[in-house]
């Protein structure tokens, strides 16, 4: 399929990688509702290539984790719920599956906000992670690859989580999602309240991860430089609604993109993308 540019014409080209890759993941026409009254989505679509880096950039309130969160089965804690649509994974449905069934589908989502177990230890927090695994020797396996790619919680394994410093943390709980060994990873917000040089590491781990284990990554990310020098492809999502699309290289050059979430106005002043009269919303409506 090819990608549609910002005004509707198809793109004039796409990644190898896109290309190769096929869709492990698609969210077709969903809409989330909070206490059967607050529309949140409003008929979303988004399709997450397998073996790749998919960023979800949108402001504050604009319906990014609430998204994550209808992947991975933790919108009825909320009193939330998929009222339209449907979720599919791998070909099969999800939408109307447990949290705990779809982790063990291989969807596992690493919340904002580095929550760690404080009081456990950095390798009893990994070992919490691998509640699904039954095989211990999997799941000595498992931690061994953690620290491969996490050194620094090799070093700190035996140290309380409370104890470590954000970096560290944000390390930890994406070590610990990967406990379950999984196929596809939900990223919220990772970069949040780090350093730029630690953000950097974790990124560089996370684009490796993609590289050397075949990870699929949906990333929510309002830090958009970061989040589209890293994806492959990339959705812009206002008021729950997706409003852009396409390869992250050609929405990094988007004038819009730029002036909303880059920062480089190039363009006059607009208070929304309602407001631009030279594109139009791409709608792709499964029949």
């Amino acid at each position: 399929m090819s990608v549609a540019e910002p005004n509707g014409t198809p793109g004039r080209h796409s990644s190898a990688r896109e290309s190769a890759a096929t869709n492990i993941l698609t969210l077709n026409n969903i809409e989330v509702m909070f206490d059967g009254v607050i529309l949140v989505l409003k008929g979303i679509s988004l399709e997450i290539r397998e073996g790749g880096i998919t960023t979800l950039l949108g402001a504050n309130g604009a319906g990014k984790t609430t998204t994550l969160k209808a992947i991975s089965g933790l919108l009825r804690p909320e009193r939330g719920d998929v009222t339209k649509g449907t979720i599919e994974f791998a070909g099969d449905r999800i939408d109307r599956l447990a949290a705990h069934d779809i982790v063990r589908r291989g969807i596992v989502q690493v919340f904002e906000g580095r929550q760690v177990f404080e009081h456990l230890t950095t390798e009893e927090n990994l070992i919490a992670g691998a509640h699904i695994q039954r095989d211990t020797r999997h799941v000595r396996e498992l931690a061994e690859r953690v620290y491969g790619y996490f050194p620094r919680l090799a070093e700190r394994r035996g140290v309380q989580a409370g104890y470590l410093s954000g970096g560290e943390q944000q390390m930890l709980v994406i070590g610990r999602a990967l406990m379950s060994d999984p196929k596809v990873v939900l990223l919220d917000e990772p970069s949040l309240g780090l350093a730029p040089m630690v953000v950097e590491e974790i990124f560089d781990i996370v684009r490796r991860l993609r590289d050397e284990y075949g990870l699929t990554v949906l990333l929510v990310e309002q830090n958009a430089t970061l989040a589209l020098g890293l994806a492959d492809h990339g959705y812009v999502i206002e008021n729950g609604s997706i409003v852009l699309e396409g390869p992250a290289d050609q929405l990094r050059d988007n004038a819009d993109v730029k002036e909303f979430y880059l920062g480089l106005t190039e363009v006059g002043h607009r208070k929304s993308y309602r407001d631009v009269k030279h594109y139009r919303r791409r709608k792709r409506w499964l029949s």
